[in-house]
C-alpha cells in the first residue's frame, strides 16, 4: 500500500505543459494521447482535461512538431 501512496504521489507531481505561444494548434498532441486525457479548447489549445487518465507516456512531448508540450516533474518543495 506504501509503495502505491508513492507511486500516486509521483505522478501527481508531473505535469503536462504547452507553451501557447509556441502551440500551431494542429492536434498531433490530442490525435496521439492513448488515453483522451488531453482535449482540446474552444480555440483548439491542448489542455490537460483529465490528468488521472495521464499515463506520462510522454507521447504528447515526442509527437509535437513545435516542441511546445513538456511533460515534467514539478519540484517538490521542502
Amino acid at each position: 500500500m506504501a509503495e502505491e501512496t508513492t507511486e500516486t504521489k509521483e505522478k501527481e507531481a508531473e505535469k503536462v505543459h504547452v507553451f501557447e505561444a509556441w502551440c500551431k494548434r494542429c492536434g498531433i498532441c490530442v490525435a496521439f494521447c492513448p488515453t483522451q486525457a488531453l482535449t482540446s479548447d474552444k480555440d483548439g489549445l491542448p489542455i490537460l482535461t483529465y490528468p488521472d487518465k495521464c499515463t506520462l507516456c510522454r507521447m504528447c512531448e515526442v509527437r509535437c512538431p513545435d516542441f511546445a508540450v513538456t511533460v515534467r516533474k514539478k519540484k517538490k518543495r521542502s
